[in-house]
C-alpha cells in the first residue's frame, strides 16, 4: 500500500527544501525525499555541491519574507560588493550584479532542511526516486527504492519536482504539450570548479578581488561560457569554468587542440598570477567537482496535472551567468504557496496549478528569454570582438542593464562618438542591434503570461523565435 500525503517534494536541494517549508507552514502533510545521506543535505552530485555559490542579497531578503529565516556566518561565508564581468584583455568590466554573498553551500543547505523539519516536513534520506506514479493523465506520486533497496510508493495530491537538471520525473512525464521532457545539448554548459586555499602573490584585481566576484569572458579559455574567481573567507577561493560543447569543438578544431573541460580548468587556474601555493580545500568532500547547467529560459510551462517543477529541473538558472541559486529560492517559495492554494481549492489539475506559471514569470521568469538571446549573441563573438565591443559598443550602464535583462535603447545615432574600425566590428555592432531587437520582442511576449487556451500558440511562437535567433547567431569562439 502506498503511503499518502498532500505534497511530495522530490529532492531536498534549495528549491525543494523551501517548497516543503512553505507548504508545511500552511498546515499540509508534506514528505520530502532525497537521495543523499543525512550528513550530505542537498548534495547535487557525487562530486559534491558543484556551484559558484554566489547569491544576491535581494534573493535572501525575498526568502526571509517567505519563510522568516535569518542567515549569517558560517552559512553566508563571505559578503561581496558585486559581481564584475571582465573582457578577455581585462581592459573593460561591467558590474553584473550588486551586493551579495558567497555561500558555504553544505551549511546553507543544512539550515534550509533543518527549517523544513522544524515545520513538520517528513524527511526521508537515501531514497532513490525511479519515476512518477500516474493515473488518468495525472501524476499521483512517486515510486523508488529506500536505502535497504526495498521498493516503496508514496502518493500525493501534488508532486513537486526539484531533482535537478537530469530529473527522472520530468523525463518520464506523459506525452504532453506543456512541459518539455528534454533540454537541447546546445542549451547546456559543462562546468567544473575547485575550492582552494591559497597564498596571495600580488594585488592584481583583474584576477582576484577579495571584495568582488569576478567573471572572465574568454572564448579561448572557456569557449561558449566563462571563467569565475569568487572569493571566500580565510584566503580561500571558488574558481571554475563553464564551456558549451559545440563552442569547445569549434575552438579545438581551429586551434588544432584536443582540450576538454578538465584540461581547460587546469589552464585557467595556472594562468592566474595572484593565486599561489594552491591547496585543495576539501571540507565535506566538496573541493573539486563537475556538473552540467542549463543556460536557456525556464520551461515554458512549469506545471502538469498533479505536477510542479522548481529549480534546475525546470531549467531556471540565469541564461547568461548560469546562476541558479536565486531563481531556485524564488521558485521554491512560489511552488510551495501555489501547491497549498491548489489543494485548498481542491483542483490540482494543470488549470488549478496554472497560477504558479504566472507568479514565477512575474517574479523572475519574464526576463530569461531575452537573456538567452544575449547569451547566444555572446557565443557568436571571438575575443577580439568582445574586447572591442565591451570598450566601444555599450556604456557601463547599458552593459549592466543588459545583464539584468533590461533592454537599453541602442542605435547608430546614439553611438555617433564611437569610431567603428573593421568590417568584423561593424558587423558585430549590427548584430548587437538585432539581438537587442529580439530581446525586446521576447520581453513583450513574456510581459503577460498566457492563459491555458493561449498557451499552445504562444509556446510555438517562443520556440520559432528562438530558433530564428540560433540560426542567425552561430557559435564562433575563435
Amino acid at each position: 500500500m502506498a503511503e499518502k500525503y498532500d505534497i511530495i517534494v522530490a529532492g531536498a536541494g534549495l528549491a525543494g527544501s523551501i517548497a516543503a517549508s512553505v507548504a508545511a507552514k500552511k498546515g499540509l502533510k508534506v514528505l520530502m525525499l532525497d537521495k543523499n545521506k543525512p550528513e550530505e543535505p542537498g548534495k547535487k552530485t557525487n562530486w559534491g555541491w558543484v556551484c559558484g555559490d554566489a547569491i544576491a542579497a535581494s534573493h535572501l531578503d525575498y526568502l526571509k519574507s517567505k519563510i522568516n529565516i535569518n542567515f549569517g556566518f558560517p552559512e553566508l561565508d563571505l559578503e561581496v560588493d558585486g559581481v564584475y564581468a571582465l573582457s578577455p584583455d581585462l581592459q573593460s568590466k561591467y558590474l553584473f550584479d550588486g551586493k551579495g554573498y558567497i555561500l558555504n553551500r553544505p551549511l546553507f543547505e543544512k539550515k534550509l532542511i533543518e527549517n523544513a523539519v522544524a515545520n513538520n516536513v517528513e524527511y526521508i534520506t537515501e531514497f532513490n526516486i525511479e519515476g512518477p506514479l500516474m493515473e488518468n493523465n495525472f501524476i499521483t506520486g512517486i515510486f523508488g527504492r529506500d536505502k535497504e533497496m526495498n521498493q516503496r510508493k508514496f502518493e500525493a495530491k501534488i508532486t513537486i519536482d526539484s531533482l535537478g537538471i537530469s530529473t527522472v520525473l520530468r523525463r518520464k512525464l506523459p506525452e504532453n504539450d506543456y512541459v518539455d521532457k528534454t533540454i537541447d545539448i546546445d542549451d547546456l554548459e559543462s562546468t567544473g570548479r575547485f575550492i582552494y586555499e591559497f597564498d596571495q602573490d600580488n594585488d592584481n584585481m583583474s584576477y582576484y578581488d577579495p571584495k568582488n566576484a569576478l567573471i572572465h569572458l574568454n572564448q579561448e579559455l572557456a569557449p561558449g561560457g566563462y571563467g569565475w574567481v569568487f572569493p571566500k573567507s580565510g584566503h580561500k577561493v571558488n574558481i571554475g569554468i563553464g564551456v558549451q560543447k559545440q563552442s569547445l569543438e569549434i575552438r579545438n578544431k581551429k586551434l588544432n587542440s584536443n582540450d576538454n573541460l578538465h584540461t581547460l580548468m587546469d589552464k585557467y587556474v595556472k594562468m592566474n598570477p595572484v593565486l599561489k601555493n594552491l591547496r585543495l580545500f576539501n571540507e565535506f568532500n566538496n573541493g573539486k567537482g563537475y556538473w552540467s547547467v542549463s543556460v536557456r529560459r525556464q520551461m515554458e510551462s512549469l506545471v502538469f496535472n498533479g505536477y510542479m517543477g522548481a529549480g534546475d529541473s525546470m531549467a531556471m538558472p540565469n541564461p547568461i551567468s548560469a546562476g541558479g541559486i536565486g531563481p531556485a529560492l524564488v521558485a521554491g517559495a512560489l511552488a510551495g504557496e501555489n501547491a497549498a492554494e491548489a489543494i485548498r481549492n481542491n483542483d490540482v489539475s494543470i488549470r488549478g496549478l496554472w497560477k504558479y506559471n504566472k507568479d514565477f514569470n512575474e517574479e523572475y521568469g519574464k526576463k530569461t528569454a531575452g537573456l538567452e538571446v544575449f547569451r547566444i549573441y555572446l557565443q557568436s563573438l571571438n575575443n577580439d570582438i568582445i574586447n572591442y565591443g565591451m570598450k566601444n559598443f555599450l556604456s557601463v550602464n547599458e552593459g549592466k542593464a543588459l545583464s539584468y535583462g533590461n533592454v537599453p535603447e541602442l542605435s547608430i545615432a546614439s553611438k555617433f562618438k564611437m569610431i567603428l574600425k573593421g568590417a568584423a566590428n561593424i558587423n558585430a555592432f549590427s548584430n548587437l542591434l538585432y539581438a537587442v531587437k529580439k530581446m525586446k520582442e521576447f520581453n513583450k511576449m513574456y510581459e503577460t503570461y498566457p492563459t491555458i487556451e493561449q498557451f499552445p500558440k504562444w509556446k510555438e511562437a517562443i520556440k520559432n523565435n528562438m530558433h530564428e535567433v540560433k540560426q542567425y547567431f552561430k557559435p564562433s569562439p575563435i
